[in-house]
């Protein structure tokens, strides 16, 4: 038998798949920013600007939304809970991209593309496992393997700044620290987000 929340109206889990996609299309741009000269940032900043806001326009969408509905798929606090993590990953991912063009970075090294590839592959899973919360059957396998990659990350971590230690000093060493940082900490938004989904299924087991 299927694991099933009641089923009701699917527009909330809707708009956290679309919360989901806009991390992937941040992590798209971002890429982009990590690509090319310092001198062609500013464009690319101003996109992921607007992924940010439209992240904010369907975080309030959702709260509005679960205000208005009476009976939500989900508890209202676990789908609260979500898009919040969804959207202060979106608000790293927009900071990280607006201090490489305050900091005037280039050639950022592979470490930081790999890094954005496993947020990537962790919000293309997540647009996909958020549709699907008011069956939660086979939503374990997503648990785990966002789990997995958060490990991955925080291995890329370690062994990006112990690079950073021996390649770099001072103020250069501070700024790509920075980023690094930043992109560890989207990584552990998106495995927070799988974390409450593993404690949804939990609940509802």
């Amino acid at each position: 038998m299927k694991l099933r929340l009641f089923p009701q109206e699917p527009a909330g889990l809707i708009l956290l798949s679309h919360m989901a996609r806009q991390v992937v299309l941040a992590t798209g741009t971002l890429s982009e920013i990590l690509g090319v000269p310092a001198s062609e940032h500013g464009p690319l900043v101003d996109t992921m600007h607007d992924h940010e806001a439209k992240s904010n326009e369907l975080h309030f969408a959702l709260l509005t939304h679960m205000r208005t509905s009476f009976v939500n798929p989900l508890p209202r606090e676990d789908m609260y809970s979500l898009s919040r993590f969804l959207h202060e990953a979106m608000e790293r991912l927009d900071s990280t991209a607006e201090m490489v063009a305050l900091y005037k970075l280039e050639r950022l090294p592979k470490r930081a593309a790999d890094q954005v590839e496993i947020i990537s592959r962790q919000a293309e899973l997540t647009v996909d496992a958020m549709r699907r919360l008011d069956d939660l059957e086979e939503l374990e396998d997503y648990w785990i393997e966002i789990l997995r990659l958060a490990k991955r990350a925080e291995r890329t971590h370690r062994i990006w700044v112990a690079d950073l230690l021996s390649d770099m000093k001072g103020t250069q060493y501070a700024r790509h620290r920075d980023i690094a940082n930043q992109l560890l900490d989207v990584s552990r938004d998106m495995r927070r987000i799988a974390t409450q989904v593993g404690s949804i299924i939990v609940k509802e087991s």
